[in-house]
């Protein structure tokens, strides 16, 4: 039952009584007043839930006690009733911060929806959610469990990160627990997919094998081209596809979305393995091979993307593509301002790549930096900071221009990334790389069922550092430390953000189509 505390202001309070004692029989306490004055000495002396005001009241007019109402409480819900059906009554009213407006005569159940509507909007989300995801619950258990496709993997983890955000406005804590249960059960088989079928999707004229990062260009970008409108390929480094949903509602106001998309990252799921890739249309062991000098190590010093536009050149020339092109990285605001202002005269160009890097420094500050950690503590807060970055970003502002001149936009990025909180046990020598989702170097030591292994890196297209080298990968949300300094990296990189290894998060990334509305 209800026990929420309604104050309801009207001068013909005592014809409305059947009205309140149906409010009372479904467990509301309702206080009434006939008049403005009452009604404000009310507020400003007991608590009340909500406020139902008559607009036409005898002595101070409804608009006037709304607005000291809101003096009083700028949190109080208030729903105006009038008999009034004028525009200006209802901007008004509207611009005073009311919640709902009804037209008399009301009837209980218009009454009792307002109430709702505002009261218990949260506890019927949760009980809603809860009880579909029950429904769901051995449905998804089932699909994790069997033999999946990647089409199949890609409408599974749809499902999951709908579930997932679902639980952001629910705050179901019992729920949200089983499902994240589920979500892991969810990983541990998508890492058993990648095992048995990554060095099976890596040739390049693999028709069935999913669209991956070294065969974006050619099957994910390029097809979408559109000769007659300025055309975009925006990468938003390190954007998950839960990160796309939350920003995706705001876009879809100047865009129609054509196509929500994903494609599969290759491994390791870092910046300078799977960009270059994207951009040059070759596995890593291959750009090493074409482009002397440019494939930078993982034992090298500096950048390891310096040469993207290079690489996008003689990808396009080998596609036969004959196309005026422009390539803009951004890395800082002041690029970000410099790249809005010249939007329109990009759009003279066949096609126009961004590269935008703000998650994935996002993500590395969230690491380094304590006020960071607090700022998106948990996944529901990271996505939260991700939406609040892209409203008033200079990448939204020249989307939205973009779209005034009827252009079309492929949106990706290269890979993702997972909350890791179970260290996974590694030695190697001092030339091991040092990211804490995949390691390559020689002599490494650990447990072969914590780890994806390539043992021969030319099988995944991969360089070698070393004749003897080999790659190790960790799966779902774990992260390699070093044993003689076990409690230091697990206190400082428990719960970080971080990507490179085996996961959905990582791996399964968006591939968006957008054309202006």
């Amino acid at each position: 039952m209800a026990n929420e505390i309604i104050l309801w202001a009207d001068d013909e309070i005592e014809l409305l009584k059947p009205h309140i004692i149906f409010l009372e029989s479904k467990g509301y306490q309702i206080t009434t007043v006939n008049n403005g004055l009452d009604a404000l000495e009310e507020v400003k002396n007991n608590y009340f839930d909500l406020v139902f005001l008559d607009e036409n009241m005898p002595g101070i007019p409804g608009l006037e006690v709304l607005k000291k109402m809101k003096e009083v409480r700028n949190d109080l819900p208030v729903v105006m009733i009038t008999k009034s059906e004028e525009e200006g009554v209802m901007e008004d009213a509207i611009g005073t911060k009311i919640d709902d407006f009804l037209i008399k005569p009301v009837n209980p159940n218009q009454i009792l929806l307002s109430i709702k509507k505002i009261l218990d909007k949260r506890e019927l989300v949760k009980d809603k959610t809860t009880a579909t995801y029950q429904q769901e619950f051995m449905q998804i258990g089932m699909a994790v469990n069997d033999t999946l496709t990647f089409e199949d993997w890609k409408n599974l983890y749809k499902k999951l990160v709908f579930w997932e955000m679902n639980f952001d406005q629910s705050k179901d804590t019992g729920m949200e627990e089983v499902f994240k249960t589920q979500l892991q059960d969810a990983n541990r088989n998508f890492c058993r997919f990648i095992e048995n079928n990554y060095i099976k999707f890596l040739p390049y004229d693999n028709a069935n094998a999913p669209i991956m990062s070294h065969t974006l260009f050619r099957r994910g970008i390029l097809p979408e081209y559109s000769q007659d409108k300025p055309f975009f390929f925006i990468l938003i480094d390190n954007l998950r596809f839960d990160q796309w949903r939350t920003i995706s509602p705001i876009i879809s106001n100047y865009f129609r979305i054509d196509k929500e998309d994903m494609y599969l990252s290759i491994l390791p799921t870092t910046t300078q393995y799977s960009r270059n890739a994207i951009f040059s249309g070759l596995m890593p062991i291959d750009i090493d091979k074409r482009f002397q000098g440019k494939w930078s190590s993982d034992e090298d010093e500096g950048g390891k993307n310096n040469f993207e536009p290079d690489f996008l050149t003689d990808l396009l020339v080998r596609l036969r593509k004959n196309l005026k092109t422009s390539f803009t990285k951004i890395t800082n605001l002041e690029q970000a301002k410099q790249m809005f202002d010249n939007v329109q005269n990009l759009m003279n160009n066949d096609l126009n790549v961004i590269v935008y890097n703000f998650v994935d420094a996002l993500s590395h500050a969230r690491t380094d930096y304590k006020i960071m950690r607090e700022l998106a503590e948990d996944e529901r807060a990271y996505r939260s900071v991700t939406l609040s970055w892209f409203e008033h970003s200079p990448l939204w502002d020249a989307m939205k221009k973009i779209a005034e001149k009827g252009g079309k936009i492929v949106v990706s990025t290269d890979h993702g990334s997972i909350k890791v909180n179970e260290p996974v046990k590694v030695i190697g020598d001092k030339n091991t790389t040092t990211n804490l989702r995949y390691k390559t170097g020689k002599n490494l030591s650990y447990n072969k069922k914590e780890v994806f292994e390539i043992l021969k890196p030319e099988l995944a297209m991969l360089p070698k550092i070393h004749l003897s080298s080999n790659y190790i990968f960790t799966k779902e949300n774990g992260y390699f430390v070093y044993p003689n300094n076990l409690n230091h990296y697990s206190n400082y990189y428990h719960n970080t953000l971080q990507h490179g290894g085996v996961s959905m998060q990582e791996m399964m990334i968006p591939l968006i189509t957008l054309t202006a509305k």
